[in-house]
């Protein structure tokens, strides 16, 4: 009856079953939960009895304590990354090194002692392969005897493949072996377009010099008037002396050799050529004429039909090409050759392993930075080279990663600060600098074993820089030409190195390009790059009773590229002169977006980048306003290039307008690019 009457007291009055009563904790069972979950509870029963500006104060002081994560969308809304079709290819390869000795040769002995001991002091392969240095290169062993029978010619091979010797050894023993001896008051003997000094040394009577952007034009009127037998200049600066220096003359000239020719004419510097065969015509019409050139575009081809007497042709590449396949091919080849001229087939070296990575546009800055630590400081004794689309990025990313990647900013974990912050050496080189800089930073890189440098194309022809291992493009070149040459900056002579070209998924058809060229390259994951981050604990989110990470978790991974995301932005928001700084480098790289080739623009189009995203890249959290009104010259500097850059959003010819930019730039190896800008207006004038 008991039971039946509590029932009745707990039924329902609508006949519903009855409630179950909630039991009140006793006082041991309340301990006991409070033991278990004091860590979690606590804190939240204590903020229910403070005062509300209090409880507002704490968690001000919580957030501070955390780090801050404002870039939660760094993983959201990018766009989906294709899988890459392309076709296996058989790159075209040259063999570097022959069997033959410069002693085989019909040289000079001191040409041949001195030409093997430089090249041993100037590689470090030479430590591994004492004898390598006194080989021929298959380009040197083809193209020397011809130079010695004074014949013209065309010589056509990969980027540092030896080019340079090949004609200055020649140059050098023809000079030497004159019946009456040169006299440095006789002026030039040889007249070279790209700087190599080198090989002078045996024969001090021989004299050579430099014309270069950056000089004193008064220092370089005073050399050409106490004579400089082997002249060795840029074409924009011969024209200045040929006009304004009356002391410089071509009577005893016999030589002509324009090195890097499809760069001098890609560059706009066609006019100047012609304005300095007309002046050496003029004096001296016998002489002997050598193009080289990497490529062989058709402004090669119509430039060689002027230049040249009855040339020999020299490609080592075709040459190989020839021994791998029928006969019936070659002719078929030979006579479409005129009219593939669109196709052309570079040569790569063989021991050069090609990457490409595909990166929205949101993590290209992450993941070039964990690219970076990954390569420089993980794995150490790597040398880098960095490509830019402009002066104004390299400026700004060499800032911006030498402040956050090499220790710059204080860590938020001092005590993680000697183990986590190896001292990564950052150089930067572009057309913006002053030439003293340019030479200094250029020695500098030279001489270090380990660096990364930030660069624009002025450094794609014409440098030998020794054990670089990586090459990195992180704005694609404007043609498959460009992109040989850079690479052309590692795996220099039968040495090993890599390349890695980043690309958006809008870009992703720019492999296909380079397959259609005989260039292949394999992919690279995004992922397992910013899976290096696992590796520093300076970007780890510390989270209250966090686990130890295990493995290559992939939601840590995301966690610890928006810790070092914010970093970027931190510092790029720290102040209102590097949030100018950014947007200008930001607009420096969508000028540069808009001058690629007509035939590129289906696949290089700035309709398809979103500028939120690329905002994100340059450690912006939101896409600027008005970026025509910026103006874009270096920080600096104060230059008139500047504001041309900004003119590049008006419609204008896409080959005048991108000559027009890079002019400067690419002069030579070490112009600047101020004085070069100041002659052109100055030869421009007349009309």
């Amino acid at each position: 009856k008991q039971s039946s009457a509590l029932k009745r007291k707990f039924q329902s009055p609508h006949g519903n079953p009855p409630l179950k009563r909630k039991r009140k904790p006793s006082v041991s069972t309340f301990e006991k939960c409070t033991t278990e979950a004091d860590i979690r509870e606590k804190g939240s029963l204590s903020q229910k009895t403070l005062p509300k500006k209090q409880l507002t104060d704490n968690r001000n002081k919580s957030q501070k304590s955390k780090p801050s994560i404002k870039t939660s969308s760094l993983f959201r809304n990018n766009p989906d990354i294709p899988e890459i079709h392309r076709k296996a290819v058989q790159q075209v390869q040259e063999n570097v090194f022959t069997t033959d000795s410069f002693s085989q040769l019909d040289l000079h002995p001191h040409l041949v002692i001195t030409v093997c001991s430089n090249l041993r002091i100037l590689s470090y392969v030479a430590f591994v392969f004492p004898n390598l240095f006194c080989l021929l290169r298959s380009v040197q062993k083809q193209t020397i005897p011809v130079l010695l029978q004074g014949k013209d010619a065309l010589v056509r091979s990969q980027t540092g493949s030896g080019k340079t010797l090949a004609y200055g050894i020649p140059l050098v023993q023809s000079l030497q072996g004159m019946e009456s001896k040169i006299k440095r008051s006789d002026g030039p003997y040889a007249l070279i377009l790209v700087p190599t000094r080198e090989v002078g040394d045996p024969f001090a009577w021989i004299v050579p010099g430099v014309l270069m952007g950056g000089e004193k034009r008064k220092s370089e009127k005073a050399r050409l008037r106490k004579g400089i037998n082997i002249l060795i200049s840029t074409p924009g600066r011969l024209v200045d002396h040929i006009k304004s220096t009356e002391c410089i003359h071509f009577r005893h000239t016999q030589w002509l050799i324009i090195d890097e020719a499809d760069r001098i004419l890609d560059l706009g510097f066609e006019k100047d050529v012609a304005v300095i065969l007309n002046a050496l015509n003029a004096e001296r019409e016998t002489r002997q004429n050598v193009l080289l050139s990497a490529t062989l575009t058709e402004g090669v081809t119509r430039l060689a039909d002027i230049s040249l007497n009855d040339p020999i042709s020299i490609s080592i590449a075709d040459e190989i090409q020839k021994a791998l396949k029928p006969a019936s091919q070659i002719d078929g080849q030979a006579s479409s050759s005129s009219n593939c001229m669109e196709q052309e087939n570079f040569a790569v070296p063989e021991k050069l392993k090609q990457y490409v990575m595909m990166v929205p546009s949101k993590l290209r800055l992450v993941t070039l930075a964990a690219f970076i630590l990954e390569k420089c400081k993980f794995e150490k004794h790597h040398k880098m080279i960095i490509f830019f689309s402009s002066c104004e990025q390299v400026e700004f990313y060499h800032e911006l990663l030498l402040k956050v990647l090499s220790g710059g900013l204080e860590l938020e974990q001092p005590e993680h600060s000697s183990a986590s912050s190896a001292h990564l050496q950052f150089l930067r080189l572009h057309g913006n600098m002053e030439q003293e800089e340019r030479t200094e930073v250029f020695q500098e890189f030279l001489k270090s074993k380990t660096g990364i440098l930030l660069c624009t194309d002025v450094a794609a022809r014409g440098l030998d820089l020794p054990q670089v291992t990586w090459i990195v493009q992180y704005n694609a070149p404007a043609s498959p030409a460009e992109y040989i040459h850079r690479i052309g900056r590692t795996a220099r002579i039968g040495c090993h190195g890599n390349s890695l070209l980043v690309l958006a998924p809008s870009e992703a058809e720019y492999v296909s390009l380079l397959a259609s060229h005989k260039i292949n390259v394999s992919e690279m994951k995004m992922e397992k790059v910013l899976s290096s981050l696992m590796k520093d604990d300076r970007f780890k989110l510390h989270r209250p009773r966090s686990k130890k990470s295990c493995g290559m978790d992939p939601q840590e991974v995301r966690e610890r590229a928006t810790v070092l995301q914010t970093k970027f932005e931190n510092y790029v928001h720290s102040s209102e002169g590097t949030v100018r700084w950014a947007k200008k480098a930001l607009q420096s790289f969508l000028c540069a977006y808009t001058t690629y080739p007509r035939n590129l623009k289906h696949i290089f189009h700035i309709k398809s980048l979103h500028l939120g995203h690329v905002a994100k890249s340059f450690g912006l959290r939101d896409a600027p306003q008005n970026l025509t009104a910026l103006p874009t010259a270096g920080s600096k500097k104060k230059t008139k290039p500047g504001p041309k850059r900004s003119d590049l959003l008006k419609k204008t010819h896409g080959k005048h307008r991108l000559a027009e930019i890079l002019r400067s730039e690419y002069s030579s190896g070490m112009d600047t690019g101020v004085s070069k800008v100041k002659k052109k207006k100055e030869q421009r004038k007349p009309g």
